[in-house]
């Protein structure tokens, strides 16, 4: 069982975003609106031997009904933001393209039905629980979900309603993961584990012994996994602080390693208020611009959708 965290964070009040430096994406590399097919054109698409998709968030959509218009992130009144299509919050995985109905035929040859492909699993989906000065996250892969840091206490409700418009709720939850020990982050793990009492609950070593939890916490670090999560030690902001990559839609998750601006076009580095070693938080920056991705999520600030490796690099060599 780990112990109190005796310190209150002064996360605890709106978010400060007075970094020393603020990366912020060209125009070019904002996310930009998502045009769906209809239906009906779809179909006469596959007519023509044709074959369109939609991109969303890193999922692959065949269509969309034919009324369908939105944005592909799209945040309801509680602040839940999710990479699903707009109009399928219920979808459990990717969907992916069907082959037309025959396949050609040889000449002389009757045509049959064409194998259909099954949908893949192996996509991870992100919805954002906006908390207001702090977001927690949820992930689903398949059937299981992950929820990535819990936010202020009473804040489970909001992670419930960012589960649901990935069509999962608490009984999918497998996997709670504490990106660093300050209590707008660790503040609603009593909660999470009472609705997921059959979630494992992870953290950094550094931070297990100042974070208060129900059940025994997990320690992770450099070279271990999470729900298909590569870990990575960031320490800095705290000494216990790990950051998530999903390698295969370039998804990074930090924390409080980088911090995002209000508009989801901008990266800084750890706030110097509020961190531990500045100095370990930066070498930690230089560790995360070395990888791969090209979506990344804060606890602090908007997500920034398209071009995050870029701008995390371009920070790395400001330090």
């Amino acid at each position: 069982m780990s112990s109190r965290n005796a310190d209150r964070h002064p996360h605890a009040k709106p978010h400060d975003h007075g970094h020393r430096s603020m990366l912020l994406a060209p125009s070019s590399w904002r996310p930009q609106r998502i045009h769906r097919i209809g239906r009906r054109q779809f179909l006469t698409e596959l007519g023509r031997n044709a074959f369109a998709v939609a991109i969303v968030g890193g999922v692959v959509a065949a269509c969309s009904s034919d009324d369908a218009d939105g944005e592909a992130g799209t945040t309801d009144s509680a602040g839940t933001t999710a990479t699903t299509p707009e109009g399928s919050p219920g979808t459990t995985a990717p969907a992916s393209p069907t082959s037309p109905a025959t396949t050609a035929a040889s000449e002389g040859e009757s045509e049959e039905p064409a194998a259909e492909q099954t949908p893949t699993d192996a996509s991870v989906r992100w919805a954002q629980a906006n908390l207001g000065f702090v977001s927690a996250y949820v992930l689903v892969r398949g059937t299981e979900a992950a929820v990535v840091d819990t936010g202020i206490e009473g804040s489970a409700g909001q992670i419930g309603d960012a589960l649901a418009t990935l069509g999962a709720g608490f009984d999918d939850v497998g996997h709670v993961v504490l990106t660093h020990r300050h209590p707008d982050h660790v503040g609603s793990l009593p909660e999470v584990i009472e609705l997921a009492p059959t979630a494992t609950a992870y953290a950094g070593a550094g931070d297990i012994p100042n974070i208060t939890s129900p059940v025994d916490l997990v320690a992770v670090g450099d070279g271990d996994d999470v729900l298909g999560l590569q870990v990575y030690d960031t320490p800095g902001h705290t000494a216990g602080s790990i950051s998530l990559l999903d390698p295969g839609i370039g998804l990074l998750i930090a924390g409080d390693a980088l911090n995002g601006n209000d508009d989801g076009t901008g990266i800084s580095g750890a706030n110097e208020q509020f961190t531990d070693d500045m100095t370990t938080a930066n070498a930690s920056i230089a560790k995360l611009a070395a990888l791969e991705f090209e979506t990344a999520l804060f606890g602090h600030g908007q997500p920034v959708e398209t071009g995050a490796g870029a701008l995390v690099r371009a920070l790395a060599t400001e330090l």
